[in-house]
């Protein structure tokens, strides 16, 4: 993120390394929940309020890169936006005004120019642009404006007589917008009961909820899947010997492999289009990763190398350096209380836990925060109390969880959550989420304890902590783990032994 100058702007603003990439679709709009509109989680400090378009909710783009904002509302900002960038909008009702939120710390200035259907489209409007004294001290312009009826394509363009960055842009009011989806709830733990002996794992539904079609929704290729079944069904669970933990989990224990601002699932096919993010598993993955790129490539930074699967968590800085978790382990477990039905993950699935989004402050007893683990736990916390300060013999530590249950039908959906969701009232996966699979954990360890600076990750405040699956687990090895360890409810190491 570019910094404000203490006194004035330099006389040749900041330039940067120009590219130019389209995102079409499912790339961008579909992952900022497929509506067009930023949506945002209900604890989000940012909300959608009607009217109002999250600059970064675009459905095409050139010229653009996005970067977090301190504005009032926080969430992030489009930004390093010169002469003839644009992005474009799809499905929105243009009232008779328009505000632009925008900051620029250019003192040539310039405008954005809204037009219909596509950059040399017919123009509605035009806002000017004049600096506001910082990249991040922000103001809002208003235009009035005719435009026709109904839903609309809307493009907003770049104009000014140099070449510099001169504008950055939060947010435009622009008429009605959609109303923000209702958040995927998180599975709450279910106590343990007694194991039972396993019976044949039934198969899940194939019909795929109503609605739960177009872009962004990836259905499994149900041939494909049921071969999986078949094969998992028939195979015998390892006898139990001994007296082993009866707890339904095993893992792959991991560490970091590589570090890239790419999001294969958010932001397919768009390299440096995110944040930074620490990668574990498959040492090949970036912005272009598919389930064949994974299964095709042997190399990992987990165990077994049977596990072919890519992980990611956004980078954590402290001081203005990463630093990266000495280890993750990631549990394949079950908090259902019968995890007798459990069955493997078809290869290709990705979901994602956490929010990105969510700039909310996290104090000491708040939800889902860093904690430390170790001798001595926490000591303090950070000056502005978001963060624990660990005793010198522990560490700073964060659990992720997905949930346990699966509509059976997609590999993936458009907000990359709604294909999973938590158990019932009763313990049990049913209704939209009728199939049992591995509740996910990754178990992340930074070696290091903090100071009253606290720490900041790539998405932003502690609040933003999220974690992105995909898949790609040989078959048999995953399923007879699953077998093994899950219903049969008895702990297995990494290499699924009791």
């Amino acid at each position: 993120m570019r910094t404000d100058p203490q006194h004035v702007a330099p006389p040749d603003p900041r330039r940067r390394r120009r590219s130019t990439r389209v995102a079409l679709g499912a790339a961008v709009a579909v992952a900022l929940g497929g509506s067009g509109v930023y949506i945002a989680t209900a604890n989000a400090a940012e909300t959608v309020v009607p009217g109002r378009l999250q600059a970064e909710a675009f459905s095409a783009q050139s010229g653009v890169r996005i970067e977090n904002t301190s504005d009032r509302d926080g969430g992030r900002n489009v930004g390093w936006l010169a002469n003839g960038d644009w992005l474009r909008y799809d499905n929105v009702t243009v009232g008779s005004t328009v505000t632009a939120r925008i900051a620029s710390d250019n003192t040539a200035g310039g405008s954005i120019e809204l037009r219909l259907g596509s950059p040399t489209g017919t123009l509605l409007t035009t806002i000017p642009v004049a600096r506001t004294g910082g990249w991040q001290k922000w103001v809002t312009r208003t235009a009035t404006v005719k435009a026709p009826a109904g839903k609309q394509k809307l493009v907003a363009i770049m104009t000014s007589s140099q070449k510099s960055d001169f504008v950055n842009i939060n947010w435009f009011t622009v008429g009605g917008a959609a109303a923000p989806a209702k958040p995927v709830a998180t599975p709450s733990s279910k106590p343990t009961a007694k194991p039972t002996t396993a019976p044949a794992t039934a198969a899940p539904t194939t019909t795929a909820p109503a609605g739960n079609t177009g872009a962004g929704w990836i259905p499994v290729d149900q041939a494909k899947w049921q071969a999986q079944l078949t094969q998992f069904n028939a195979m015998k669970p390892k006898a139990i010997t001994g007296n082993p933990v009866r707890v339904a989990e095993f893992n792959a224990s991991c560490t970091v492999s590589h570090s890239r601002a790419d999001d294969p699932i958010v932001l397919p096919g768009l390299p440096g289009g995110s944040h930074m993010h620490s990668f574990l598993g498959n040492d090949a993955t970036d912005a272009f990763t598919t389930t064949d790129t994974l299964l095709n490539n042997a190399g990992s930074s987990c165990k077994p190398l049977q596990d072919r699967s890519a992980y990611w968590i956004p980078t954590l800085y402290e001081n203005g350096k990463a630093i990266e978790p000495h280890g993750v382990t990631v549990y394949y477990g079950s908090r259902l209380p019968d995890p007798t039905r459990t069955v493997p993950f078809p290869q290709g699935f990705r979901m994602i836990v956490g929010d990105a989004k969510r700039q909310v402050a996290t104090p000491k007893g708040a939800h889902s925060q860093f904690w430390c683990a170790g001798i001595g736990g926490e000591q303090g916390r950070s000056a502005d109390g978001n963060w624990p300060v660990c005793a010198k013999t522990a560490e700073l530590t964060f659990q992720l969880t997905f949930p346990d249950c699966w509509d059976g039908v997609h590999l993936d959906s458009p907000d990359h959550k709604s294909h999973v969701g938590p158990a019932d009232g009763q313990g049990k996966c049913s209704g939209k989420f009728p199939v049992a699979i591995p509740s996910v954990s990754f178990v992340i360890g930074y070696k290091t304890s903090g100071s009253s600076a606290g720490f900041k990750l790539s998405s932003g405040n502690a609040s933003s902590m999220h974690g992105d699956a995909f898949l790609a687990w040989d078959n048999a090895a995953l399923g007879h783990r699953v077998k093994d360890c899950i219903v049969q409810k008895a702990k297995c190491d990494t290499f699924g032994n009791h």
